[in-house]
């Protein structure tokens, strides 16, 4: 009997990964990474993989998408992409597809990884979360702003979905409320995914530029992030502080509204790509300042995830959950 193909995939604004997931375990191999923007559609993408990969048509498929999922179906917020879990059922003759918000994968990928895949940023240290009932919370910057909520009950996964990066932004300084100001000339509404993102950053920097009455070029996020990590620009620098200060603020928002007492998880490529800036910013304390809360926060333990594909990961998890259930 051969070995059934579980095809994953975490499909992003700008890159689309897939992988074969492991039939016995969550875990994958043979995984791709391909620009979206190099083809057409998810369809023609998903064949040049499988050839790469030298794998059969998936009797699984489950993939992790960057948009919320309506009636089986994806559009992307950042990508001119769209998913149909119908359209691929005709197209792969797949027994089960599942398609996940993107941050709903990194969620089911948490309890699967260990303290090495992990960074606690400040304290208190973090919690073990095994087979006990938990409340967790994930954010991550990227080419968007994401997040989403975890619970365990009696061994069982619950995931809490929804749009987190697309709540208003609420500034807590005075130079907060004049950035916000500065960006309404831009968006008509402010959302938090204009601040803490790739895209967000960039705002940040000509904002901040504005501010200060300076003129400075048009710069992508990377290179804001390298011009602040080598220390070659202060706006820079204090687009970085600002950008980290920020996604603390609204990680502790979202531990609150969660009810997040077993930590916050902090996903995404920017943060992953610079933890010592992380580190060094205003990111813990912005998390701990809640008022009349403070005491709370100060409980909950924040951590970076190291692990280079928790998406992927999670996509496994619930792969070889369909695989279990329709054999």
């Amino acid at each position: 009997m051969k070995e059934p193909c579980l095809l994953v995939g975490d499909i992003g604004g700008t890159n689309a990964r897939f992988a074969i997931a492991d039939p016995d375990r969550p875990g994958f191999s043979r995984d791709i990474t391909l620009a979206c923007g190099d083809f057409d559609s998810a369809n023609s993408a998903i064949r040049e993989y499988l050839a790469q990969a030298n794998a059969p048509d998936p009797d699984i498929i489950c993939f992790a998408a960057a948009g919320p999922i309506v009636d089986g179906q994806v559009r992307f917020t950042n990508n001119h992409w769209s998913l149909d879990a119908h359209e691929l059922r005709d197209s792969f003759d797949a027994r089960a597809i599942k398609l996940l918000n993107d941050f709903e994968a990194i969620a089911y990928s948490i309890p699967s990884l260990g303290k090495e895949d992990l960074m606690p940023i400040g304290l208190p240290e973090p919690i073990e979360l095994g087979s006990n009932d938990f409340n967790i919370g994930i954010i991550g910057p990227g080419t968007g702003l994401g997040g989403v909520g975890l619970c365990q009950r009696n061994s069982m996964l619950f995931p809490i979905v929804g749009e987190a990066g697309h709540t208003g932004f609420a500034p807590e300084s005075q130079v907060q409320i004049q950035i916000l100001s500065i960006l309404h000339e831009r968006f008509d509404r402010v959302s938090d995914e204009r601040l803490v993102s790739g895209p967000g950053l960039e705002n940040l920097y000509w904002a901040l530029a504005r501010l200060h009455n300076k003129s400075v070029a048009p710069a992508s996020a990377a290179k804001i992030c390298q011009l602040a990590e080598n220390n070659e620009d202060p706006r820079a620098v204090e687009a970085v502080q600002m950008f980290f200060e920020i996604l603390g603020q609204v990680a502790g928002n979202m531990a609150l509204v969660l009810g997040a007492r077993q930590g916050m998880f902090i996903a995404g490529g920017i943060a992953q790509r610079y933890p010592a800036m992380l580190l060094s910013s205003g990111f813990r304390a912005a998390f701990e300042a809640k008022g009349r809360h403070r005491s709370l926060m100060e409980k909950i333990p924040t951590q970076l995830i190291r692990y280079p594909q928790p998406g992927l990961l999670g996509a496994s998890y619930m792969a070889l959950q369909l695989h279990n259930s329709t054999q």
